[in-house]
């Protein structure tokens, strides 16, 4: 939690500035002031050093050790599980062999039960006589079965890992979950110290060290915190501290923030502002919030506009019982309010301004031809019908992945995924790119990320220019996709809040994702209700029979192994499809009720929003089921809509065929902001037929599926690589890694075959010769354009790196 200087005059977020600033036009004058920005270490008055709470550490030497149940009291609580021989304390020291190549030793941790903090890493201090890698596991369940759990780990490798020393001598492993997770969720720990049969292993010892350990050991200042999986921007602070910040303050400004602590005694929050000459004036105390709820972010707004025009500092100062509690001032920014006679004067003229706000839907696995606003025969999007009548809907979109992980950094991006690097399930959006949000901050807009999958938060990197982010793991039921109901219920208020402020909102939606059955009424909508408990048991039934251990996860059979359990496959997969058609008609209402509260906020006219899909969903027209397998229409294509009344054009149809990367430049050339020199999207602007925009040219549309390795060894279809190129009428699918038998080249006529089921290769092999340049062309040019993972960082100065490790966007 340290400080890092400006670059230059241009205010972007992070320490990415420094790279970015020379590749970009100056971003326009601000119209917020950070105070993470202006944060430096001299920022911190009366500096406080308090102890670290007692350790989470397990010791085989008798010190101290953790309570131990009954029957696991000789080993000091740890259990050998699957492939663990001998284990025993020895010396001081918790010894044993591996038998097999995945070793399995667990603990239980009762202090787990009823913790909201967070795991910041498990440090294990041991030595191996061989191995590569050593890993750490989590479950959060009362009871566990270890033979479930290795076996899921074999199908689905752990992501919290550490090398192992190559000399065999003894020492610590830090192992740092690379995604949030709740100390709850760690009820049950999992090691597994080697990964080599008859290897010997010696543990000193097992310490899980939570945030607050952490922050017992770092001094106060920037860090990038949640409370209940809800992240923000923070200064983080120690009672009774006292955060200073002078600044000239603007016309119109407000105080915005959030406060919060983990303590569970009380925290007070005082707000002050003292005047340059304290002779003349006073400080003044704007606000005293006392904080008794801890894991909960409490937002505040304070106005400033008396204090306009004057230079002060602001003072955030802590107060509590203890000496050394822990509070947290969350995104502190004084915002610039938008100047209400410029507003009032832009709708009564019809002028096109700029967007005071943008909100970004996106809506995940959802299939173009399933929407009524697309002509699909069952009403499922009447809301979504009217928005593109009152704007531009576009017929032809083309996202650059079928997955959501990998499709999603080309979106706030504007990357292919061979450029930005995105491919398998571990990857991280290089720090170095710029994203959307990371624009719209340094424009001075208040920025919030909803986030329905882990694919879309931090564990791809892509909380980088959030003010705010709600991870998945904050949404009350982890195990319900449909999520469009609760952000709704979050964003409602945010906009509330910023009514009078530039804002963009990345609101992510899952609710056409499996589990496909909606909540009443939707699940009743087109499917008779009776059927279900045959239909899960159907569900059931076929799982044993599926190969691949991602679809046998997710229940998604193909064809052949449901006509294999005995079931008819198109009636399996009716029945699923009336639930995702009830899922869309949920996810259509809760948009419904986003635009009628922008008409009630006086925002419709001043509001942006674009809604477009990741990628659609398979329901056999390949012979399979689920989704991220190929690139096939079904999948590749996806809705856009553009709606902002009075700028937008209304019910206007754009034929030509745009991409996913297209979105980022569109929405930024649209709000007058600089497009990133490396974005490989063009803006739409001209299709939206403003004739000051440049000249629309057609090129062509180009989706990825790249092989994954995670599950290791998956046998097809995962294993699998196809590039696709959509030229005009055609549409190349060339396999590049293809299960045994398969084609090379695939060709359709894809405006009259949307769906790819007529192999038109062998009939037209020029068509397929000169696709398959163009293709390989783009590929050479989308290769060279990639930012090695994080190697932009060795250009940073070591505080700018320290805080780009302590906001997490490099590990």
């Amino acid at each position: 939690m340290r400080a890092i200087p400006r670059c230059g005059r241009v205010l972007i977020w992070i320490a990415l500035a420094s790279l970015a600033a020379c590749r970009r036009a100056p971003a326009p004058a601000s119209t917020a002031i950070r105070l993470v920005d202006l944060y430096r270490p001299t920022s911190v008055q009366a500096r406080v050093a308090t102890p670290p709470p007692p350790r989470t550490e397990w010791r085989f030497d008798g010190a101290a050790p953790l309570p131990a149940p009954d029957k696991h009291i000789a080993t000091r609580g740890w259990e050998a599980g699957p492939g663990v021989g001998n284990l025993r304390i020895r010396d001081g020291r918790l010894v044993g062999r591996a038998t097999t190549a995945f070793p399995l030793l667990h603990v239980e941790w009762p202090g787990a039960v009823g913790n909201h903090d967070t795991i910041h890493a498990v440090e294990v201090r041991l030595r191996v006589s061989a191995g590569k890698t050593a890993g750490v596991d989590a479950r959060g369940r009362e009871t566990v079965d270890l033979a479930e759990v290795l076996a899921y780990a074999k199908d689905f490798p752990w992501d919290t890992t550490a090398p192992l020393p190559a000399d065999g001598t003894t020492q610590t492993l830090t192992l740092r979950p690379p995604r949030p997770v709740s100390a709850s969720d760690f009820r049950h720990l999992f090691l597994r110290p080697t990964d080599v049969v008859g290897a010997e292993f010696t543990i000193e010892s097992v310490r899980i060290v939570t945030r607050r350990e952490h922050l017992a050991g770092i001094p106060s200042g920037v860090g990038w915190q949640g409370l209940s999986q809800v992240y923000r921007e923070t200064l983080v602070a120690r009672a009774p501290e006292v955060l200073r910040f002078e600044l000239a303050v603007p016309p119109r400004a407000l105080l915005d923030l959030g406060v919060g602590t983990v303590e569970d005694a009380p925290v007070q929050f005082d707000v002050r502002v003292v005047p340059r000459r304290r002779d003349v004036s006073p400080p003044t105390t704007l606000l005293s919030r006392t904080v008794t709820t801890p894991h909960r972010w409490e937002p505040l707004a304070i106005d400033l506009a008396s204090y306009a025009g004057e230079r002060v500092t602001l003072e955030l100062a802590l107060a509590a019982e203890a000496r050394g509690a822990l509070g947290f001032w969350g995104s502190p920014v004084v915002r610039v309010r938008v100047p209400a006679a410029a507003a009032a004067s832009a709708e009564t003229t019809g002028r096109t301004e700029p967007p005071q706000g943008v909100i970004l839907v996106w809506a995940d696995t959802l299939r173009r031809d399933h929407l009524s606003a697309y002509g699909y025969r069952r009403p499922t999007s009447p809301n979504l019908a009217l928005l593109a009548r009152q704007g531009t809907r576009f017929d032809h979109c083309v996202s650059q992945a079928t997955w959501t992980k990998v499709a999603t950094p080309s979106l706030l991006a504007s990357l292919y995924p061979t450029t930005h690097g995105v491919t398998d399930f571990t990857h991280r959006l290089p720090a170095s790119f710029t994203t959307l949000a990371e624009v719209f901050r340094a424009g001075g807009f208040a920025t919030v990320s909803m986030s329905s999958i882990l694919f879309t938060g931090q564990f791809t990197n892509l909380h980088q220019g959030f003010e705010e982010l709600h991870e998945d793991m904050s949404l009350p039921d982890r195990e319900s996709s449909k999520t469009a109901r609760i952000y709704v219920d979050r964003l409602l208020p945010w906009l509330e809040r910023h009514r009078e402020v530039p804002f963009f909102a990345f609101l992510h939606i899952s609710d056409a994702h499996d589990p496909y059955r909606p909540a009443p009424p939707y699940d009743a909508l087109w499917n008779d209700p009776a059927g279900r408990e045959e239909h899960e048991k159907q569900n059931r039934d076929v799982r044993k029979r599926i190969a691949e251990p991602l679809l046998k996860a997710f229940g998604m059979p193909t064809r052949v192994e449901l006509q294999a359990a005995g079931f008819d496959p198109e009636r399996y997969v009716t029945y699923d499809r009336g639930w995702y058609d009830g899922s869309i008609r949920g996810m259509d209402a809760e948009l419904g009720r986003l635009v009628e509260r922008l008409r009630e906020l006086g925002l419709e006219r001043k509001t942006l929003i674009v809604f477009v899909g990741d990628h659609g969903e398979e329901f056999l027209e390949h012979g399979r089921t689920f989704h991220g397998q190929s690139t096939y229409g079904e999948l590749a294509n996806v809705p856009l809509l553009l709606w902002r009344p009075g700028v937008v054009p209304a019910g206007k149809v754009v034929g030509e065929t745009v991409e996913i990367i297209d979105v980022m430049p569109t929405i930024l050339d649209l709000a007058g902001l600089p497009v990133p020199r490396e974005a490989q999207g063009r803006s739409l602007r001209a299709l939206l037929g403003d004739a000051r925009a440049k000249p629309w040219r057609n090129r062509p549309a180009f989706t990825e599926k790249n092989r994954t390795f995670e599950p290791v060894g998956a046998p097809p279809p995962l294993d699998t690589e196809t590039f696709t190129v959509v030229d005009g009428d055609w549409k190349l699918v060339h396999n590049t890694v293809r299960p045994r038998g398969g084609p090379e080249f695939e060709l359709y006529a894809t405006r009259w075959d949307p769906y790819d089921q007529r192999d038109m290769a062998a009939e037209h092999p020029e068509v397929v010769a000169r696709l398959a340049q163009e293709l390989a062309d783009w590929h050479a040019k989308a290769l060279a354009a990639r930012h090695p993972a994080e190697a932009a960082t060795a250009r940073l100065a070591p505080e700018e790196l320290e805080r780009l490790r302590a906001l997490g966007y490099v590990q």
